[in-house]
């Protein structure tokens, strides 16, 4: 995703969502993700076919800004993404999935630097990752598989206490190498629950490209874990 013009928001806002969080104001560049709750909560029986589309973007913005997009205080969403929704039939056409790793790893890097102690990107995603790759950094062999597949950490009772930053690198170190699952996926009990869809373009996965989130360009390097689709 690229290309987004914001040039008056409260004009977008009243086109797109039918309404505006700051009547009167035309310099706000974010909405509340609670403003959105609040606004398209319900939808009504009788709503028009132009209240559904209002809803449906509102329940997007939700969705990109509380799960795939967050900032660290996951109560936003920047209003850049809410132009690329106004055409549903081109929204569809979008590279979420490279946005959001861009970010991810664009905070990844950020994060390294000394005294930044909020990090931003799907934090969901790299959790699911890291259990996923590395079973040993929590107990969860009572609950079960789910897809999506990050909803197997979703599930009552969680994945126990949580160690301290110190012990995880321990155990990372100790452990990473023997113990790393290349290829988790491949399980036949996890396999079985992946439809058929995720697989249509799976020669994506393999290749080296920038992944970009408007102004963030980041590298996917396939190349360097190889591994993981099998490949020595």
């Amino acid at each position: 995703m690229g290309r987004s013009k914001v040039l008056e928001p409260s004009v977008v806002c009243h086109r797109l969502l039918g309404r505006s969080p700051r009547d009167g104001e035309q310099n706000f560049t974010c909405l509340t993700l609670a403003w959105l709750r609040a606004n398209f909560k319900q939808l009504s029986s009788t709503a028009t076919e132009q209240e559904v589309m209002y809803t449906a973007r509102a329940y997007i913005m939700q969705l990109i800004g509380g799960i795939l997009l967050p900032n660290n205080t996951s109560n936003r969403v920047h209003l850049k993404y809410l132009p690329l929704l106004e055409d549903f039939s081109r929204a569809g056409s979008y590279s979420l999935g490279s946005a959001v790793l861009a970010a991810l790893y664009y905070e990844l890097c950020h994060e390294t630097k000394h005294g930044v102690s909020n990090m931003a990107g799907c934090l969901g995603l790299l959790q699911s990752w890291a259990l996923y790759g590395m079973p040993f950094l929590a107990a969860i062999t009572h609950q079960p598989y789910l897809w999506p597949l990050i909803n197997r950490w979703a599930t009552s009772p969680g994945i126990g206490a949580s160690e301290t930053l110190i012990i995880y690198r321990q155990m990372i170190e100790a452990y990473a190498g023997e113990k790393f699952l290349w290829m988790p996926y491949s399980a036949l009990n996890i396999a079985t629950l992946i439809p058929q869809r995720v697989h249509a373009e799976a020669r994506m996965w393999c290749i080296n490209m920038p992944v970009l989130n408007f102004s963030t360009v980041e590298w996917y390097n396939s190349d360097r874990v190889m591994q993981q689709f099998g490949c020595n």
